[in-house]
């Protein structure tokens, strides 16, 4: 029946029959945040929250102490078991070769880096330096490049989402993944990750430190690092890499 090939052609597998989501994600994302930007709210929901006095919640122990400060604890400890899976894998992460978990890995690290440069070059100050909030900054769109607010800036995007957004990479992965198991738990992964996400933003949102659209931003970006950093990790064979254990 094949004259000319010593096996016959493998049929496709009902796991690689499914495209990757991933496209299709990234183009809600930044749809919605490009709706959200062009609604001009940001100012609006800040203004529900806060008075010349500040915002109520700014130093709120559940939100400061649990959520804020604890919860960036807890984003450092899951960054530094993600580095200890790559080498010394459990659970799911054993199904996994090093290739994809140390893509995982340096996705979630090039992320973190990327947000906190930004931050660090931003002329946008937090809504809580604002004058209607009892602080010294004019209001400036975030896309007024080069244009102080009289603030101290270093506000854009936000941050502490990204103790969350950060692991985008991790579902990223695992929704690219060939294996139907794989996918299953990368869209549960996602949620969790998008969930969390959330809930940081919110918590400096209410606290007056981040309009919604800085973690918008934050979620958009850390997303596409995450899709770059897989599109050229798949690129390189798999032995310029890192060796399997």
């Amino acid at each position: 029946m094949y004259p000319f090939a010593k096996h016959p052609p493998a049929r496709p597998s009902s796991q690689t029959k499914r495209a990757s989501p991933l496209w299709p994600i990234s183009l809600i994302g930044l749809a919605l945040t490009l709706l959200w930007d062009a609604s001009g709210l940001d100012l609006w929901v800040m203004a529900q929250l806060g008075s010349s006095h500040g915002f109520a919640l700014q130093h709120n122990w559940w939100l400061e102490a649990v959520l804020h400060d604890g919860a960036r604890l807890l984003a450092w400890g899951v960054l530094a078991g993600l580095a200890l899976m790559v080498w010394r894998p459990i659970g799911l992460f054993r199904q996994l070769p090093r290739r994809q978990r140390a893509e995982m890995l340096l996705g979630t690290l090039l992320a973190l880096l990327l947000i906190s440069t930004l931050k660090h070059h931003s002329l946008s100050s937090c809504p809580w330096d604002l004058q209607q909030f009892g602080g010294v900054a004019a209001y400036r769109s975030h896309w007024a490049w080069g244009l102080p607010d009289g603030g101290p800036g270093k506000c854009f995007p936000g941050g502490h989402a990204s103790a969350a957004f950060a692991f985008l990479a991790v579902p990223l992965s695992l929704l690219a993944s060939e294996r139907t198991t794989h996918r299953h738990t990368g869209w549960w992964c996602l949620a969790g990750v998008l969930l969390a996400g959330i809930v940081l933003g919110t918590t400096q949102t209410l606290r007056g430190a981040h309009y919604p659209s800085h973690s918008l931003w934050t979620a958009l970006i850390c997303w596409t690092v995450a899709l770059l950093n897989h599109l050229i990790c798949r690129a390189f064979p798999q032995k310029t890499f890192l060796r399997q254990p």
